[in-house]
């Protein structure tokens, strides 16, 4: 049976807005909710969260996860990036305790309407692919890029061109190729990916496609609540289905 981690960055230098990763949402720290859809995973072994602070470790601790480490100040700066975080704790549980998963899961504090089933079948789906270097959940894009501009002078050029079309920033958008935005729900990688390859994705990527219904990701206050309306008409939906 393949070994997978479940390894969540919660650093505890967020201002925007500050304590990011724990603010309450739902009567709890954003932060548990991640570690909770970790625990409902039939497939993840251990649950790990990278923190700088003690704070956040014990908030960790107190919900069920794993904290081994202190992430050191150097990887916890606000020009720190996913690589440099993952690549860490793996290299600390490899030289430390002698483990090394097959997988990884990515799950981020700020995504925490992950709906119910989702890590497995993210983890189902890569296992299927071993020609596969990563995952990671995407949405349709609400805008399309090949209406989008980058400025050259007082002047415009076109972000992307269009191997059909010469003008495709003047065509009818139904024309266009369907893009996707990853919405950072689920990234799954492996660890040959992280740490052979020194991607957090490497070259081959399998798409694992969610609603735009789902997609709310927190990064201001005003998304608490955004999220806290899409969590109710969530229970209303399926109060609704159960009294039909």
């Amino acid at each position: 049976m393949a070994k997978i981690l479940a390894l969540i960055p919660a650093r505890g230098g967020s201002k925007n807005p500050p304590d990011k990763n724990i603010l309450a949402f739902k009567g709890k720290p954003l932060l548990v909710h991640s570690i909770e859809h970790a625990r409902q995973s039939r497939h993840v072994g251990r649950i790990v969260v990278s923190t700088d602070s003690e704070k956040i470790a014990e908030i960790g601790r107190n919900a069920g996860a794993e904290i081994p480490f202190i992430r050191p100040a150097e990887f916890a700066q606000d020009h720190s990036n996913d690589l440099e975080v993952f690549q860490h704790a793996l290299h600390w549980l490899d030289e430390n305790e002698n483990y090394r998963p097959e997988l990884i899961v990515h799950l981020r504090p700020t995504s925490p309407l992950r709906p119910s089933g989702l890590i497995d079948e993210g983890i189902n789906r890569l296992l299927k692919h071993p020609e596969a270097d990563s995952l990671r959940t995407v949405v349709p894009a609400p805008q399309t890029p090949f209406k989008m501009w980058r400025l050259s002078g007082e002047y415009l050029e076109p972000l992307l061109t269009h191997p059909v079309y010469p003008e495709p920033y003047n065509m009818p958008r139904q024309l266009l190729p369907p893009v996707y935005w990853q919405n950072a729900y689920l990234d799954i990688t492996r660890w040959t990916t992280v740490m052979i390859k020194g991607s957090m994705t490497g070259d081959r990527i399998l798409s694992l496609m969610m609603s735009p219904e789902d997609d709310v990701d927190i990064d201001h206050e005003r998304d608490l609540q955004r999220a806290e309306r899409k969590g109710r008409g969530r229970v209303r939906q399926k109060v609704s289905s159960l009294t039909a």
